[in-house]
């Protein structure tokens, strides 16, 4: 069955979920923030400045125009930073079909209110067109799914048929997705994966060797369960594509922006100076910072995040972050 689907966001991710949908078959209208970025692509047909070396399918339209590219259509791929998600949606609300189906892949969380993605989509949209949100995440680079290699990704919504509608419209031969209950888990996995990958680079970029760089995995992982238990999701869910998949690829993948921010801040550069460089968001920074402020509300330990926060937001040097997280208090490997 073909879908009209809007696509918000040209990013890396947005450009290359699009791409997909398009050779799918459906009809697929990606929106671009900029006009100007989205003269290039329909005249280029690539996305150069997100996804260089990428062609776009001949059927996949662009536009500027938020109402052009919601109009008709049955679903709604919210792909935006998470920082913008707010804006985006409250711009497009009033060209939304109230019964089109929601799907959120922005991985985040929202600074000042600590708020997952889908629980934006619910605040902003109404009522009916925000019930049974799907989130999409997982590992994923995009420049590998735009260029046809083999990827696997969770869905999660609380309303099964929904979920299972995004599956057909999104699987082919080389994108396989699959099924599950858990939003809450899934949303903090794909948030929290970043914040880890910065500490990840930050050891590899100080040079701390393979044993450093696994015990920040696990010990990670269980810093993003307790989290998720703590609010409702379940620690299961972090064990899969969502929680350890993501971990994994975001951690030790070249293609991973955060670990980039990571390597620098590792090699002794400046915060600024790096995101300066950098033309795709590095999730991660801003999610450390709402990491913890939920960590605290929460009573949740958190202590990889509280070191990457200390170096991101209060200039403590990289192997002090490091000290102090070795001179803790010792423990169990599990504890609530």
């Amino acid at each position: 069955m073909s879908h009209r689907i809007a696509v918000l966001g040209a990013g890396s991710w947005g450009t290359a979920l699009a791409d997909v949908l398009a050779r799918n078959g459906h009809d697929t209208r990606l929106w671009a923030w900029s006009a100007r970025l989205a003269e290039h692509l329909r005249e280029h047909r690539r996305n150069d400045r997100y996804l260089p070396g990428v062609g776009l399918h001949d059927d996949l339209e662009v536009f500027d125009d938020l109402a052009a590219a919601l109009a008709g259509a049955d679903s709604v791929l919210s792909v935006s930073p998470s920082h913008y998600v707010r804006d985006v949606l409250t711009a497009a609300a009033p060209h939304i079909d109230p019964t089109a189906r929601l799907i959120s892949a922005s991985k985040g969380l929202e600074l000042d209110s600590d708020k997952r993605m889908s629980e934006v989509v619910e605040e902003v949209l109404p009522g009916e067109a925000s019930a049974g949100v799907v989130v999409l995440s997982g590992p994923s680079f995009a420049a590998e799914l735009a260029r046809g290699l083999p990827t696997a990704v969770t869905l999660a919504s609380r309303n099964a048929a929904h979920a299972e509608a995004v599956q057909l419209m999104f699987q082919n031969d080389h994108f396989r997705l699959y099924t599950q209950s858990d939003v809450v888990g899934t949303e903090l996995g794909g948030a929290l994966k970043n914040v880890m990958a910065i500490a990840a680079g930050i050891s590899d970029g100080l040079g701390l060797g393979a044993n450093a760089r696994a015990a920040l995995l696990t010990r990670g992982l269980a810093e993003m369960s307790r989290l998720a238990e703590r609010m409702g999701g379940y620690a299961v869910t972090l064990s899969g594509l969502a929680g350890m998949g993501d971990l994994v690829l975001t951690c030790t993948g070249d293609l991973s922006r955060n670990r980039r921010v990571g390597l620098a801040l590792g090699e002794g550069r400046r915060l600024a100076d790096v995101l300066e460089e950098m033309d795709a968001v590095a999730e991660g920074v801003r999610t450390t910072r709402a990491a913890r402020e939920l960590a605290g509300e929460l009573g949740v330990e958190m202590p990889i995040v509280d070191a990457v926060y200390s170096v991101l937001y209060e200039d403590v040097d990289p192997m002090e972050g490091l000290a102090r997280l070795m001179a803790r208090e010792p423990k169990p490997e599990r504890w609530s």
